[in-house]
Formats: structure tokens, sequence, C-alpha cells
């Protein structure tokens, strides 16, 4: 994009950030999303006793699946009900700088978020020695995923004017990018079709949670990076593309 349809995305990633807290949504979930991750995993902390953040880590798959959706079902699909989308397409923006701009907004609530377990960070370093390079690595795989569940929920909330639609296609679709990579369901895949081996081929390939797990280890890995971020894009340009067809 132009440096002009990047100051417009900007621009319109300052809008909807506005608007999602003036609405609550973005209050109410990060909050709650907040309270469930800190309150089980400080339970397993002082069961635990260990200096380690990886459990936390370990909770935010199968919250995202939940809690990415919530954050961008509404980003196309409240302007398609409310038929605010024909204002959009009157801009002099192309359609893949609203959709960028869109896709910030909800990328600076991921942050916000992550930002918000970091009294845990200090909870640690001030009871002991973590390893802060790992617990680095872990919120890079956690940026990373969730970011690439914000840009499938965008995708989803372009094709339907519903938001509970968008939000249970794009939670469906999320958990299944997710958990294909699980260790039971990768054996009963396995199992089924002992020939093909396609629990291990979709975990290797397809599932987001081998890569995932790869920044818990404490690798910072160039394939896993690459891996985030192209499919973040494919499904920034699939959004793109469902916008247009929209406008058409």
């Amino acid at each position: 994009m132009s440096a002009r349809a990047w100051r417009g995305a900007l621009v319109v990633a300052g809008r909807e950030l506005g608007a999602a807290f003036d609405s609550s949504i973005a209050w109410v979930a990060t909050i709650a999303a907040l309270l469930a991750t800190t309150s089980v995993f400080m339970n397993g902390f002082f069961l635990a006793g260990k200096l380690d953040m990886r459990p936390l880590f370990e909770l935010l798959p199968l919250l995202f699946v939940l809690y990415m959706p919530a954050l961008s079902m509404r980003s196309w699909s409240e302007d398609l009900r409310s038929r605010t989308f024909e204002l959009w397409m009157t801009l002099p923006l192309p359609p893949g700088a609203i959709v960028a701009g869109k896709y910030l907004a909800s990328i600076a609530l991921l942050a916000l978020f992550l930002a918000g377990t970091l009294p845990v960070v200090a909870l640690l370093v001030w009871l002991g020695d973590p390893d802060l390079g790992r617990i680095a690595s872990g919120y890079a795989g956690a940026f990373l995923l969730g970011a690439t569940l914000l840009a499938l929920g965008s995708f989803c909330s372009a094709l339907s004017a519903d938001q509970i639609v968008a939000f249970l296609s794009a939670a469906f679709a999320s958990f299944v990018l997710v958990y294909l990579g699980e260790e039971r369901v990768v054996a009963v895949l396995d199992g089924a079709l002992p020939g093909l081996h396609l629990g291990s081929f979709l975990s290797e390939h397809l599932s987001a949670l081998p890569p995932y797990q790869s920044f818990l280890r404490g690798s910072l890995s160039l394939g896993a990076c690459a891996w985030f971020v192209g499919l973040a894009l494919l499904f920034l340009a699939l959004s793109t593309r469902a916008v247009r067809r929209n406008r058409a």
C-alpha cells in the first residue's frame, strides 16, 4: 500500500478502537479473558511453586479460540448489518487499507490483553529468577497466534452480516486450526487411517499448535514466524477479496 493508504489505515484503526471501547465489548471480553487466564494460572502456580510462565501460555490457545473471534466478530458484520458498509466504501481508500485499519485495531486489543498479564512476570521476578528469554519467546508466540486468529476472524466477519454467525464460524475454524495439532487428536486420526498418517500430516502442515509450542520451548524459529505471518496475510487477503465482493 502507498503511504497515503497506510495513513488512512491508521485513521480507520483509531476509529475502530474507539468504537470497540464505546460498545463495551472490548472491555468485557478483555477483562473476562484476563481474569480467567490469570486465576487458573495463579491457582496452579501456588500449587506447583515453579517460576515458570509456560502453564499460562499453554492456556492461551484454548482461550484464544473464543477470545479472538469475540474481538473480531463485529469488524465487518456490524457494518454489513447497519448498512454503514457503504459509508466505508465511499472513503478515498482502497478496501485493503480499510481491512488493514480494522485489523490493526484488533491487534491493539490483543496487545492490551497481553500487557495485562505482565504483572505475572513482575511477580515471578520478585519471587526469584525466572527464564526471561523463554518468557519473551512465549509472548512472541502468543502474539503471533492471536494475530493469526484475528485475521481469520476478520475474514469470517466479512462473510456474514450476523455477528453470532461470524463468531461461531471463526471460533470453529480457530478450534480446528489449533487443535488439529493436539496429541490426542493426532493419535485418533492416525489410528483411524493408519496407512495415511492423516493426523500427523495435518498437525505438521496445517495446525497452529506445533509452531506455537516451539515458542514455548524458547525457540524463536524463523520458520514458525513465517508460518504465522504468511497465514495471517492470507486471511487478510481473503478478507479484502470478500469486502470487494460485498461492495460489488
